[in-house]
């Protein structure tokens, strides 16, 4: 891989790295929410909880894998949440037998591997890193993928190798995508089964993990809707003005 290549390739699996722990919170919230044709859409909801208890801290929240979901309420969710941290969990593994040095043992920006126990269930006696949860490995994977503590009397890793870095960069392309598509965040267009409050017409909701959701009327200028025109001359309900939809196609369902 020549340089250009491997700088590309490096910043994206960060972008994507970081992609995956901005969204993390709202897969969590997802996983509590049924899956159903319900206003708001999924994508939605998560940004209108409540917040009386202040924002919720991701790095606070047990790892899916360690912990127990008798009843979720979407199944999807679970399964991509379950699917990102054990694809991440096993990179950290990987690079961490790879390039961390013994100078690491016992410093706080080591990754610690699980230990597993001699039992026929083959679970891990402790999970060592883990426990920290998705947001703390991506954020550990992000200074491998950036040859972070690699310099020094005091370095802790090595530098990460050409075939590393393609791994890793592909494990954080698929976590995002992963991520983003249970969420409806990846460039979706998706119509929605109620119509237009202001004259009937069909409606679509679309969402852009680069932006906020709008919601267009296919019915143009001919809609008496309060909104501007789109570029392609649809009605458009952009943020926030999306929430005021909720209550009327609510009645109208």
């Amino acid at each position: 891989m020549n340089p250009r290549t491997a700088e590309a390739a490096r910043e994206q699996a960060v972008a994507d790295l970081r992609t995956v722990r901005e969204h993390w919170g709202d897969l969590l919230a997802a996983i509590e929410t049924p899956p159903a044709d319900t206003w708001p859409p999924r994508q939605l909801a998560h940004l209108m909880r409540p917040t009386n208890d202040g924002p919720e801290l991701v790095a606070d929240r047990a790892p899916l894998v360690l912990r127990d979901y008798p009843a979720p309420l979407n199944l999807d969710a679970l399964d991509a949440g379950t699917a990102v941290e054990r694809q991440v969990f096993d990179l950290c593994d990987t690079l961490a037998a790879a390039v961390q040095l013994p100078a690491a043992a016992g410093d706080p920006r080591a990754w610690v591997l699980p230990t597993h126990s001699a039992s026929v269930t083959h679970r891990a006696a402790s999970p060592g890193s883990r426990i920290h949860g998705l947001h703390w490995a991506c954020v550990w994977v992000e200074g491998r993928l950036l040859d972070d503590d690699t310099t020094g009397p005091d370095a802790l890793f090595n530098r990460l190798p050409g075939y590393l870095l393609d791994e890793a960069a592909g494990v954080a392309a698929r976590a995002a995508g992963r991520v983003l598509g249970a969420l409806g965040l990846d460039r979706r267009h998706t119509p929605i089964s109620r119509p237009c409050p202001a004259c009937g017409g069909p409606l679509t909701l679309h969402t852009d993990p680069d932006g906020p959701p709008t919601v267009t009327c296919a019915q143009g200028a001919d809609c008496p809707a309060a909104v501007p025109l789109d570029r392609s001359g649809r009605r458009v309900w952009e943020w926030p003005a999306v929430l005021d939809l909720g209550p009327e196609l609510t009645a109208a369902a």
